[in-house]
């Protein structure tokens, strides 16, 4: 078997793992630290809104059917917030039919993967999604500080513009 992992991660990624199964929990959270994540482990869809909300998590995995709430309304929770819309979030479901992936998607998933899978698979893709989510951070939103330096700049120019246009009609009009 290749190994496809990082020699080594710069910054260990924090990966939230929400399954309600002890089991399944634990060894994602072993195999996980093995391939050099830090590695947060959750048992319920609302424990893991909260440690969301007090955390600096990279990635949610995400089981989609549990008790209480379903990794589909966490989602609804996670992407109907400004703070939680872009972070990524793969679910993980024993469901292996269509609809369950489209479900997924719909809720806003940034990918699904039915168990049981390739674990590397699961690696390559946690990383693929990383990797997109730091090309995302990476470039100035709307709204930043270099949008800012040119909107002064447009309005500096704006400014002057209208200006020497009053000035030069300020001129005429003396000379009629």
């Amino acid at each position: 078997m290749i190994d496809t992992r990082p020699a080594s991660r710069v910054a260990s990624p924090t990966i939230l793992v929400v399954d309600d199964s002890r089991t399944n929990r634990d060894v994602l959270c072993r195999r996980l630290t093995q391939s050099g994540f830090a590695v947060l482990p959750c048992d319920s869809g609302r424990q893991a809104l909260v440690m969301i909300d007090h955390g600096d998590i990279d990635l949610v995995l995400l089981d989609m059917v549990m008790p209480e709430m379903s990794g589909v309304a966490v989602l609804g929770e996670l992407r109907g917030s400004p703070k939680t819309a872009d972070l990524p979030v793969i679910v993980i479901t024993g469901r292996s039919d269509p609809a369950a992936a489209v479900e997924a998607l719909a809720a806003g998933a940034d990918d699904w993967i039915a168990k049981p899978f390739s674990f590397d698979m699961l690696v390559a893709r946690i990383d693929r999604i990383l990797a997109r989510s730091a090309r995302r951070s990476d470039r100035p939103r709307p709204g930043t500080s270099a949008d800012a330096t040119i909107d002064r700049s447009r309005l500096i120019a704006s400014i002057r513009a209208l200006s020497d246009e009053v000035a030069r009609l300020s001129g005429s009009s003396a000379a009629s």
